[in-house]
């Protein structure tokens, strides 16, 4: 791999409430995963970070979600799927809304959390997060490689991994409150990375070799350390002669 994306979920933050450092990743990351209202972010976060983005050059993508602030987004709810292609619909719109104030625009869409999982196997619900997207237009699929998302966007799929999440043998990544869900040690997410990059490597909690031709690498803004993972895996990535860009532009 010469050239990678790094992405992140940013924007949140609601009300009072933040999460994570929204303007110390944006100065790492190629990509940013602006959460549009659903689990998180609000008006004047999916606004500031658009600007903030947009002030950087790094490009903008709706992070689409079940209508769940109390569950954060990560619980499943069988939602019809027309209904939430409308909702996939909804919250893009509303974030291409901030990035035109911005200067700029939504240039991918990645669903959150429970909804990223469900799409892995669940295909209906695959399908309406990909006919939400097409209403709205021919924007890239962040997507988990081998998913029923991905199959369903066909051409506009594009397969991510995650430099700080553990993955089963099989390549899905381990439920979150399982043992090996998430990994914490900088050095750790740093070869996972750079592994990733000059092999096409992912190495599953068992031991298990994961082929993986993954063009972004997610960097979560919510876990322990985040900011220093997501600089140390940038110079690493640097060090390794990695170009870093946005998969989109």
């Amino acid at each position: 791999m010469t050239a990678l994306d790094l992405n992140s979920d940013l924007g949140e933050g609601f009300g009072v409430w933040r999460l994570g450092d929204d303007d110390a990743l944006l100065d790492v990351v190629t990509s940013a995963n602006v959460a549009c209202g659903f689990h998180a972010g609000d008006a004047p976060t999916m606004r500031a970070v658009c600007v903030s983005a947009a002030a950087r050059g790094v490009a903008v993508g709706a992070q689409v979600s079940y209508r769940d602030l109390a569950g954060f987004g990560r619980r499943f709810i069988d939602v019809e799927p027309a209904r939430l292609a409308d909702e996939v619909l909804y919250q893009i719109g509303a974030l291409e809304a901030f990035a035109r104030a911005a200067g700029t625009s939504v240039s991918y869409v990645k669903p959150h959390g429970a909804l990223y999982n469900a799409t892995v196997h669940h295909d209906a619900q695959a399908q309406a997060v990909v006919d939400g997207v097409k209403a709205f237009g021919d924007l890239p699929i962040l997507g988990l490689p081998g998913s029923r998302l991905l199959t369903a966007a066909g051409s506009v799929g594009v397969e991510e991994a995650f430099a700080d999440r553990g993955y089963t043998p099989e390549g899905t990544l381990v439920p979150r409150g399982q043992e090996g869900a998430l990994i914490t040690d900088t050095a750790a997410v740093v070869d996972r990375a750079v592994r990733l990059a000059e092999s096409g490597e992912i190495v599953a909690i068992d031991g298990t070799v994961l082929a993986m031709a993954a063009r972004s690498l997610c960097l979560h803004g919510d876990t322990p350390g985040a900011v220093d993972h997501a600089r140390a895996v940038r110079a690493g990535l640097e060090r390794a002669g990695v170009e870093l860009v946005p998969f989109a532009g």
